[in-house]
């Protein structure tokens, strides 16, 4: 009966002991201000308000000629890219917040937050190594619809110039963007799977 007791209280020891861990971990994880998931929602902010800005510096660089900005194919192209990135950001600030009023089994739940995030920023790389492609086959194309004097400039180089300065561009966009993927978004949703691990 004594040894009994004395390993109920040890079983409530244990358990209590976990029990704070998970909610020192709950803490850094749901604070508002610093930790991996507020450091995450800074970074879809600034994806999106960046983003939001772009097609409006775009005008101001050209403002004694808007009216071919607004006739442009780029621009509106371009216009799409950043509504795309933008609608992005949102729903991964949206799952991110998440990630701070999570009920249930917390550490399988944010697994899979954590999971669903990190598949996203694989799509996103892979969708603007397809933007960039996308706008090569513009710049190749446009000038046969419409006339703009740095396309014009553009198109006075030689072909195999032009094709081996976008075969560079997507190779630097494909090592740069993984570096600035890890850099804004690996290293906190590594960080969150740590924490997820010590949950009991």
């Amino acid at each position: 009966m004594i040894m009994e007791l004395d390993d109920l209280k040890e079983s409530w020891k244990q358990t209590g002991q976990a029990n704070n861990k998970n909610t020192d971990i709950m803490e850094l994880i749901q604070h508002k201000s610093y930790g991996p998931v507020a450091a995450l929602k800074r970074e879809f902010r600034k994806q999106m308000v960046v983003m939001a800005i772009m097609p409006f510096l775009l005008i101001s660089t050209n403002l004694n000629n808007v009216n071919n900005v607004f006739t442009s194919v780029l621009f509106w192209s371009y216009v799409i890219l950043c509504i795309g990135l933008i609608t992005f950001g949102y729903v991964n600030y949206r799952l991110a917040g998440k990630m701070e009023i999570m009920d249930g089994d917390l550490k399988s739940n944010l697994n899979q937050q954590i999971n669903v995030l990190e598949t996203r920023l694989q799509w996103k790389m892979i969708g603007l190594r397809v933007a960039l492609i996308f706008f090569a086959v513009l710049f190749e194309v446009v000038p046969y619809f419409q006339h703009y004097r740095m396309l014009d400039k553009w198109h006075s180089l030689p072909i195999a110039a032009r094709y081996a300065t976008y075969a560079a561009l997507l190779i630097l966009q494909y090592f740069l963007s993984r570096r600035v993927n890890e850099r804004k978004y690996g290293t906190h949703l590594t960080y969150l799977k740590k924490l997820a691990n010590e949950i009991q």
